[in-house]
């Protein structure tokens, strides 16, 4: 199928896949936040054997300094910690223009029903309640970062020749005629149409697509 949608629409041309921009893992910076040296130290290693960078702070006050001094893509909060909790963090956070668009996941012992409405109420895209296995919260990263990319390339659509590309919508359209493709099929067919005259590593068609 997706073959068959390629050749549809680059039926002029033959050409190889993709991308240098896309964000490499080593690009990634992650500010951990929580009062216990342990997670920091469990937690932090796990992010870097992945190849993230990790910042790490020890409570909501250092949390927004050291958001402001790194700009990083996503902050793991904890909830309860001295000197400012990660509730209040969180909110601060969220008024700092320069950091909009950061992905912002708790990773807190609270899993009460109303602690999660309050961070989510708080800006929180997720919330991930301890204790956790490294490789689960580890998938879960992956995706909550998978969401930094569909944002940067969710703005407006991509047009190329008769060709467009609602992202939005999730949908293609050629020459006016609308067509729906299955949600991997999308993204597949958006990545190698982003940049079409690069080379896309298969490495970081499965990382961008499926998560892998």
């Amino acid at each position: 199928m997706i073959v068959k949608h390629l050749l549809l629409f680059y039926n002029y041309r033959y050409f190889w896949v993709i991308n240098d921009n896309i964000m490499n893992k080593g690009d990634i910076k992650i500010l951990l936040v929580d009062d216990e040296p342990d997670i920091l130290e469990i937690v932090g290693y796990n992010l870097k054997n992945e190849g993230y960078q990790v910042i790490t702070a020890e409570n909501g006050q250092e949390a927004i300094k050291f958001a402001k001094k790194h700009n990083p893509h996503l902050i793991l909060l904890d909830i309860m910690m001295p000197e400012m909790d990660g509730i209040e963090a969180c909110e601060k956070i969220r008024k700092i223009n320069s950091l909009e668009n950061v992905i912002i996941a708790f990773l807190t012992a609270r899993g009460e029903d109303y602690s999660q409405v309050a961070g989510f109420e708080a800006g929180a895209d997720d919330y991930i309640t301890k204790p956790i296995k490294p490789k689960v919260l580890v998938s879960k990263i992956k995706s909550l970062l998978r969401r930094l990319k569909t944002d940067k390339n969710s703005e407006g659509s991509l047009k190329i020749g008769d060709i467009v590309i609602d992202r939005e919508e999730y949908v293609v359209y050629k020459s006016g005629v609308k067509i729906s493709l299955p949600r991997k099929e999308f993204e597949l067919f958006y990545l190698l149409t982003s940049k079409p005259n690069n080379v896309f590593k298969i490495e970081v068609i499965l990382d961008t697509v499926w998560g892998n």
